[in-house]
């Protein structure tokens, strides 16, 4: 099988993103944004999804988190596009319900080349720390505009913002590694029937 591997650089006047990825890894990473809660939830998606991810990030953090989360989620969506290629044999499909302690979360995933973000999360507070939680779903956006993925997001109960945030990233993690995973029955074969995944 060839290798699953891909690498963006972005470069804009408020951030420079560099990201690879290997599909077939095993959740190791490297990551620095600058943004410790980031680099946190970074490597929660890295390590339950056993995608490899090194990723390296200088934004504008003299002004907010905001272009470094939303360009990290940009290149990591289109690093993963790229490493899939025509998506021939993948499973496609996944959906998990996650708990953390008090906290349960549900993401659901379809690897159709259709981006759409469906996201029903919501905080308590409007920060985590010196995170803002918006921020949370701004990167789930712009990786499932980029990725080329139909991603649900649904948060059924929680109090401590931190396991919600969390458990989105971990359930996120769980289905990629499910939906990406190559299913032997598909024999090579684009799992849509039109022949494509666009």
């Amino acid at each position: 099988m060839a290798e699953r591997k891909g690498e963006i650089i972005r470069k804009t006047n408020e951030t420079s993103v560099s990201v690879r990825v290997d599909i077939d890894g095993t959740g190791k990473s490297k990551i620095s944004t600058g943004v410790g809660f980031f680099d946190h939830m970074l490597d929660q998606l890295s390590r339950h999804s056993l995608i490899d991810m090194d990723i390296e990030v200088q934004g504008d953090l003299h002004i907010d988190d905001h272009h470094t989360v939303e360009d990290t989620g940009i290149a990591i969506g289109q690093a993963i596009a790229k490493a899939l290629g025509d998506r021939r044999g993948i499973t496609r499909y996944a959906s998990l319900d996650l708990a953390m302690d008090e906290t349960m979360t549900k993401a659901a995933v379809d690897i159709s080349g259709r981006p759409f973000l469906v996201w029903n999360v919501n905080f308590s507070a409007p920060k985590i720390g010196t995170f803002d939680t918006e921020l949370v779903r701004e990167f789930f956006q712009a990786l499932a505009q980029n990725a080329g993925i139909t991603l649900h997001i649904l948060n059924h109960y929680g109090a401590n913002n931190h396991h919600i945030a969390e458990t989105c990233f971990k359930a996120v993690a769980r289905v990629l590694r499910t939906a990406t995973e190559i299913d032997p029955r598909q024999a090579g074969r684009v799992p849509s029937t039109k022949g494509m995944l666009a």
